[in-house]
């Protein structure tokens, strides 16, 4: 991965953690960990993208990437793990 590509994932996941954290309130642990859990959804979904040979996807599939994974990694942590007397 390009360290531009990283970069990128690292921009998209934290904002979509903000996005998230701004959008889905009162189901998680508060604006920073969603920054923190959208980080981590972004790095591993561009991660898994790059890994599975795309590497030619630039930087729309790069952001594509990073934005789902981060989804997918915040609704997990809401579904999975929810914050105490946070609302199911």
């Amino acid at each position: 991965m390009h360290v531009e590509m990283f970069g990128a994932s690292v921009v998209v996941g934290m904002l979509t953690g903000w996005l998230a954290g701004i959008a889905l309130k009162g189901g998680g642990y508060g604006l920073h960990w969603d920054i923190v859990f959208g980080l981590a959804g972004s790095a591993v979904g561009s991660l898994i993208v790059q890994t599975l040979g795309a590497p030619e996807a630039g930087w729309g599939g790069t952001a594509i990437a990073a934005f789902v994974g981060a989804t997918l990694m915040i609704v997990l942590q809401r579904k999975i793990w929810p914050a105490p007397g946070a609302h199911a």
